[in-house]
């Protein structure tokens, strides 16, 4: 039995539901029970109870692109903040490979990237790169901070959320995966981008979220709300009941007919005994025929047709 709903917000040590569901991040179990381990957002998936943090720190994992500013510049390689317990770093060589170039005159202190996490050590720092598109160094604009685990609901389904939000502001945004994200735009459109961002940050967890955000854009953009869409009506599809099929009613007539076919086809034909009385010659007949010849010619030879042999041969 559960005893919450998805999206529901629990705190540290709520029982969730009983010991038939399987406990996952966020939660533990105790006395055949799965509780809440901390204060978030139930997540259901088939019989996987887990709880999203409100609030949590990013834990940097490979292949993550993150926005990062530079803390400290040293011999061979920069410190990077990346919004996280767990220190960045970006090598020398990850920049300039093997040429040698002083680093604070390519990167400085208070400098803000655009980076990708190249790999992760036992104690979870990062180490850092810039292979990829758009990678490197961010000029200008703002930087909008939010919990990590709400940047897939900014982005939204295949980009929705943060595509309109561009499309409507005009504003350059690049979201990270450790919570940092960049605005780049007129100064009040970055603002409404940032309260926007805030917004959803805070409503993550609410249905109709979308359309919350773009009536919040058009109005402070263009002053009223769209019209709401309504979807063209579909003619309405009625599927036809089946129609019952006697079959064997169906199969005793096909038999039938084939039946009745044969029987002409056996009356127009000849019977095997008619074909053979037809095609074997009548031996009595065929004697009192060559006789009656004989007596008429006076000549009869036994070896003179195909017929005398095959009579010399069957008269005894």
């Amino acid at each position: 039995m559960i005893y919450v709903e998805n999206k529901d917000l629990v705190i540290p040590g709520q029982v969730l539901a009983d010991d038939e569901y399987y406990s996952g991040r966020g939660t533990f179990k105790e006395n055949g029970k799965v509780c809440s381990s901390l204060m978030g957002l139930v997540s259901l998936r088939n019989k996987k109870i887990r709880v999203i943090p409100l609030k949590s720190k990013y834990v940097p994992k490979k292949g993550d692109v993150v926005i990062g500013k530079i803390n400290d510049v040293r011999f061979s390689m920069w410190d990077v903040d990346i919004n996280s317990p767990y220190s960045g770093i970006l090598p020398a060589f990850e920049v300039f490979g093997r040429e040698k170039k002083e680093l604070n005159k390519v990167y400085d202190v208070g400098d803000v990237l655009f980076l990708r996490v190249v790999d992760v050590d036992e104690i979870k720092k990062a180490k850092l790169g810039l292979k990829g598109r758009g990678m490197g160094k961010f000029k200008g604009g703002i930087i909008v901070d939010i919990a990590p685990t709400k940047v897939p609901r900014l982005i939204g389904k295949k980009g929705s959320m943060i595509n309109m939000i561009k499309d409507k502001t005009n504003c350059k945004i690049v979201v990270g995966q450790n919570g940092l994200v960049w605005v780049k735009g007129d100064e009040d459109m970055e603002q409404l981008t940032k309260d926007v961002i805030h917004l959803i940050e805070a409503e993550a967890h609410t249905s109709g979220l979308t359309n919350k955000i773009k009536n919040k854009l058009y109005l402070a953009i263009d002053g009223e709300i769209p019209p709401e869409e309504v979807p063209e009506e579909e003619e309405e599809f009625v599927l036809e009941k089946p129609k019952l099929q006697n079959f064997k009613e169906e199969l005793e007539q096909e038999e039938k007919e084939a039946e009745e076919e044969k029987q002409e086809e056996k009356e127009d034909k000849p019977g095997d005994d008619e074909e053979e009385k037809e095609d074997k010659p009548n031996i009595a007949e065929v004697i009192e025929e060559l006789k009656r010849k004989n007596k008429k010619d006076n000549t009869f030879s036994y070896g003179e047709s195909s017929m005398n042999s095959f009579i010399l041969n069957n008269k005894k």
